[in-house]
């Protein structure tokens, strides 16, 4: 049986320059969460299974600005992890085509904490 440590992660990286109320955070992660899962069952079963069987861990950590999430989406699609950058609708607190939140994973955990290591918890 593998220690809790072990078990893949996800982590959702809020944009902080957009200052989204916690509401529309919450449902942005949301967003951001459900397709990185849809993907994961696809591409990635196995990690996908992992993920479930540890309790299906998820972080979510601040990110300054699209520009930041662009740099930590680059890395983590080198890395072959799975990612999913969230586009708004527009229907609520910001313009439509706003990109919000950055998932990253279900991946290994060393994998994420590589890439996201230097973020601050949201």
């Amino acid at each position: 049986m593998s220690r809790e440590h072990d078990y893949p992660s996800m982590a959702l990286i809020v944009r902080k320059d957009l200052k989204l109320s916690n509401g529309k955070a919450a449902v942005q992660c949301s967003h951001a969460a459900v397709s990185c899962a849809l993907l994961a069952k696809k591409h990635e079963p196995r990690i996908m299974e992992r993920w479930l069987q540890g309790g299906a861990r998820k972080i979510c950590l601040s990110g300054d600005d699209l520009e930041l999430l662009q740099s930590l989406l680059s890395k983590a699609k080198s890395a072959g992890l799975i990612t999913n950058l969230v586009k708004d609708a527009g229907h609520t607190e910001i313009p439509a085509g706003t990109f919000t939140v950055l998932g990253i994973g279900p991946a290994p955990k060393q994998s994420i904490d590589a890439i996201t290591a230097d973020l601050e918890i949201y």
